[in-house]
């Protein structure tokens, strides 16, 4: 790994060699790290011993990456049914950190870091900065939630690696967010989306320009987003807008970041094997087809994960990308299979919703979806925050965007739906994870 001590502030040296490997020996360290750790998950997880032992498989018949598939898969409810600690394959003497994410059920899932486990969460984490033009000299405003959350310490342990100034001002109290954007200087910041726009539209009010400010790019993640949400978010704010993918499970955000090309997020290969499978056989699909990502971790000691499916719906592309980098990349997770809800038979994910919404102008990027049954058949109900000037504006030109956006609704999902159209700021806020539908069918 190059230090990043002796570089300039103009210096994009990678920070990594293992972004640029050639592919066949990429292919091999991923197989000599399968292997150790599959092996390691077999003698000390007695869940995955017994799973594997059920299909007659041992450590020992991985001879090629292909062998994967003989593996046993690894569920959310794995986590929950062994909760707290009893997926972990170090000893409490070698674990150094403990993070948890909110469980529905009530257990939280709760993942556990060695000393070296850290490390490499660092070490992606600095990778992902750098891969989108971040180096030392860059103040970044660390907006991602600290505590159990896995967000706030991986951007920051990261950042602080490559060299950064890091400001770890965790979420919440907006106001305070854009007066350390203003007065620090700074040039990047790391935090959901959504809370994003939030922050845009507060400093609106507020007469800050964004644009006026050195903020140049945001690291977003820890939510599904659209292409169309990254636009809005450059055209307000003036900056470039980067997707960020991790999950919690696997360990935390850095498990893929784009590049300054923008055309979807590498995924760092040496560190996670990933696999798409067919959502409704669990069979691999071939590159540039369209199924559930699987993550198996190559190094992860205290926790492994083995073949774990995240429900987030995606592509991997080999296509060789302008940076130079071997890793493959992703396409962008705008929706997960857990997501889906079933309107009068027909599949809808949300992200289609906000597709729609986004197509139409005089809309705000805020939205909520209202799911009900009223004597015994499905309704959905679409609740969107206008602009002041359409607010403001004669009852005919809202009539006529209502019937716009229930129209871009309906040719997008092939739903019909009830559409809403409420002042700026009515819908509430969210500092994490904005929380898009409310389905009064499970109440």
């Amino acid at each position: 790994m190059t230090s990043m001590k002796s570089q300039t502030a103009t210096d994009f040296q990678p920070v990594s060699a293992m972004d640029f490997l050639p592919v066949p020996q990429l292919r091999q360290v991923q197989l000599q790290r399968l292997q150790a750790i599959v092996a390691r998950a077999y003698q000390n997880v007695p869940l995955f011993r017994q799973r594997m032992e059920a299909r007659g498989v041992t450590p020992a018949d991985l001879g090629t990456l292909e062998d994967i598939v003989r593996l046993p898969f690894t569920e959310k409810a794995d986590l929950r049914d062994t909760y707290p600690f009893g997926l972990f394959a170090s000893p409490m003497t070698e674990i150094v950190r403990l993070h948890a994410s909110s469980g529905t059920t009530g257990k939280p899932i709760v993942v556990a870091y060695t000393q070296e486990d850290v490390d490499d969460w660092t070490n992606a984490m600095m990778r992902s900065f750098a891969a989108c033009g971040l180096h030392r000299g860059d103040i970044i405003q660390n907006a991602y939630g600290y505590g159990l959350f896995t967000g706030g310490l991986g951007a920051h342990y990261g950042a602080e690696a490559l060299g950064a100034t890091v400001i770890p001002i965790s979420g919440g109290n907006t106001d305070r967010q854009i007066m350390v954007l203003k007065d620090f200087g700074v040039t990047a910041i790391c935090c959901t989306p959504s809370y994003f726009l939030h922050v845009v539209e507060r400093a609106g009010e507020l007469g800050v320009k964004l644009r006026d400010l050195p903020l140049k790019a945001g690291i977003f993640g820890a939510e599904p987003w659209t292409e169309a949400m990254r636009q809005r978010i450059q055209a307000e704010s003036g900056i470039k807008a980067y997707d960020i993918y991790g999950l919690s499970e696997i360990t935390g955000p850095g498990v893929a970041m784009e590049c300054r090309c923008q055309a979807g997020p590498h995924l760092f290969e040496d560190l996670f094997y990933p696999e798409i499978i067919d959502l409704k056989t669990g069979e691999p699909c071939a590159d540039g087809q369209e199924g559930e990502l699987v993550l198996t971790t190559l190094c992860k000691r205290a926790m492994p994960m083995i073949r774990y499916r995240t429900h987030d719906i995606t592509a991997i592309t080999s296509e060789p990308c302008a940076c130079g980098r071997s890793l493959r990349r992703i396409l962008r997770i705008a929706r997960r299979s857990d997501d889906m809800l079933i309107i009068r038979g027909v599949n809808l994910y949300p992200s289609q919703v906000e597709a729609a919404l986004l197509a139409v102008e005089g809309t705000l990027p805020h939205y909520q979806i209202i799911v009900d049954r009223q004597k015994g058949l499905d309704s959905v109900e679409v609740q969107v925050e206008v602009t002041p000037e359409f607010f403001s504006d004669k009852v005919s030109a809202l009539e006529g965007l209502q019937s716009q956006l229930a129209h871009s609704i309906e040719r997008i999902t092939g739903l019909r739906m009830e559409v809403r159209l409420v002042q700026p700021h009515t819908l509430q806020r969210s500092e994490g994870k904005a929380k898009r539908v409310i389905d009064k069918r499970k109440m």
